[in-house]
């Protein structure tokens, strides 16, 4: 299992401010125009481009979706982080700075790729390169959509490196590119049968810890962690977020390292677990 310093020097981890833009609907759909031609030329097709500006996005996200880690032009990339970067602007970034946090922990209800902090967590599968089922609604597709490209030629090159599947329990970081966050943290998270087991809690545990000495290696000062391993990876909400904030907590006292955690989550019931899991945090 590669280490930070194993990789680091492999992917490019120097975050650059973007300044603000804006582009016009037609702007955009010329944007698309043009890389729909370099997509659909990969994939033999034929381009027609009469398509509505939302239908011509929607096909740009599947087949970036199901795109393998190639090589891409510096041309494809400088159209796309515009078209992207414009529209994480449009999309109202939150800024993890606004949150109140009580022992250093925060609890947002959101959409992840909308949140602006030093690093949001990725529950990703063991190959490390996002999800490549066409508009699927897990948070690994949702994560690689947003940031573009460049994360899953990242991933790509990481794992070919460590020339075996990313272990469950450990973490990988790349920079978070078109995201309004400056990194992503990628971890597997443990799958779940029936009931989950101590080894299932234990590596769970494993995931947060990971995420926080990454962080602390790269001096960050905040990240958002999603539910991690719950949904298809079958770990009930209540048991995860238990272990979830039981392994923040303690990392935090245990190492004094001053970052702000935040606990991301989308579903009204991983709210409601959450903020009674957090009532008693000073």
């Amino acid at each position: 299992m590669l280490s930070l310093s194993d990789y680091k020097g492999a992917i490019d981890l120097e975050f650059k401010p973007r300044e603000r833009i804006s582009l016009s609907e037609e702007e955009k759909s010329a944007i698309c125009d043009e890389m729909l031609g370099v997509l659909l030329e990969e994939r033999n097709e034929i381009a027609a481009f009469s398509y509505p500006y939302k239908v011509k996005r929607d096909l740009i996200w599947g087949y970036l979706n199901q795109r393998p880690p190639n090589p891409v032009s510096p041309r494809f990339l400088e159209i796309q982080d515009r078209l992207f970067w414009a529209e994480t602007l449009e999309r109202d970034p939150v800024s993890a700075e606004a949150f109140e946090y009580k022992g250093g922990i925060a609890l947002w209800q959101g959409d992840i790729t909308r949140l602006s902090c030093d690093a949001i967590v990725n529950a990703a599968n063991s190959a490390l390169l996002g999800c490549f089922i066409p508009h699927h609604k897990c948070i690994d597709n949702a994560i690689h959509s947003r940031a573009g490209v460049q994360v899953r030629l990242d991933c790509s090159r990481i794992m070919g490196l460590q020339g075996e599947p990313e272990p469950a329990g450990c973490a990988k970081i790349t920079l978070g590119y078109n995201l309004p966050s400056k990194y992503i943290i990628h971890t597997v998270g443990p799958m779940v049968g029936l009931s989950p087991s101590e080894e299932n809690g234990r590596v769970l545990r494993n995931c947060y810890l990971s995420c926080l000495n990454v962080a602390r290696e790269m001096e960050l000062k905040s990240i958002a962690f999603c539910c991690i391993s719950t949904g298809i990876f079958g770990y009930p909400n209540d048991e995860a977020a238990e272990i979830a904030v039981g392994a923040v907590k303690n990392w935090l006292m245990e190492t004094g390292y001053g970052i702000k955690v935040v606990f991301n989550v989308f579903l009204d019931k991983d709210l409601a677990i959450y903020r009674d899991i957090l009532k008693g945090i000073a």
